[in-house]
């Protein structure tokens, strides 16, 4: 009986969670967001900063926080993450591989068409951000404002356009990392510290449904 005890003892508790990954999708988001909206801003005076982070940071970072939001059975947050890591992982790609290779025209209706595929997973993603918390839909809104603004100007091969696209690309980098941090603290306090809001007009989907950020 007294080795069964030890034994039982011996073994250590099973894992029940992990802790929640969409700080780190949010912070890989929103700096690689920036580098390359400083540099569509004409911010930047130096060759591609936002290329090494987009493999590194918002590319393979953001995709294992949405292969983690999955383990947490977070559809939204799995979805958004996943999305935007390949996102990254490709717009990467596409610098290195094609655009070389490629005129200055043929490269920016590409990214047109590129922004605008993404505008439109990002249109449906903002509806059902509302139902996560307001700190999330401010990303999601501000992200949409600005695929929006840059395929227009990348269609229009204006750079004013794309600069000003730049502009709201910083203000989407900095709502994106305001929530990272939100989420942060609030999930080592426990409880909400910092302000993220909750759903708006109501929650949908079933009481067992998780939020993207503890509150």
């Amino acid at each position: 009986m007294t080795d069964e005890m030890q034994t039982r003892d011996s073994v250590p508790p099973a894992v029940t969670g992990i802790a929640d990954p969409a700080p780190l999708g949010l912070a890989a988001f929103a700096l690689t967001t920036f580098l390359l909206s400083a540099k569509n801003a004409g911010w930047t005076h130096g060759t591609d900063a936002w290329l090494g982070y987009a493999f590194a940071y918002g590319g393979l970072a953001q995709l294992l926080a949405g292969m983690w939001e999955f383990r947490n059975r977070n559809v939204f947050g799995s979805t958004a993450f996943g999305s935007y890591g390949g996102f990254w992982i490709g717009l990467g790609l596409y610098a290195l591989l094609v655009a070389p290779k490629a005129k200055a025209g043929q490269v920016d209706n590409d990214l047109g068409w590129i922004l605008l595929a993404f505008a439109i997973f990002n249109a449906y993603m903002l509806l059902w951000s509302t139902q996560v918390n307001e700190a999330v839909f401010a990303v999601f809104l501000t992200l949409q404002a600005t695929e929006v603004v840059l395929f227009i100007g990348n269609f229009m091969h204006s750079a004013s356009t794309v600069r000003i696209g730049g502009y709201i690309g910083v203000l989407t980098a900095l709502c994106a990392w305001y929530t990272s941090a939100a989420g942060v603290i609030n999930g080592m306090i426990g409880r909400a510290i910092v302000w993220v809001g909750g759903p708006m007009g109501g929650a949908i989907g079933t009481s067992r449904a998780r939020e993207l950020l503890p509150r």
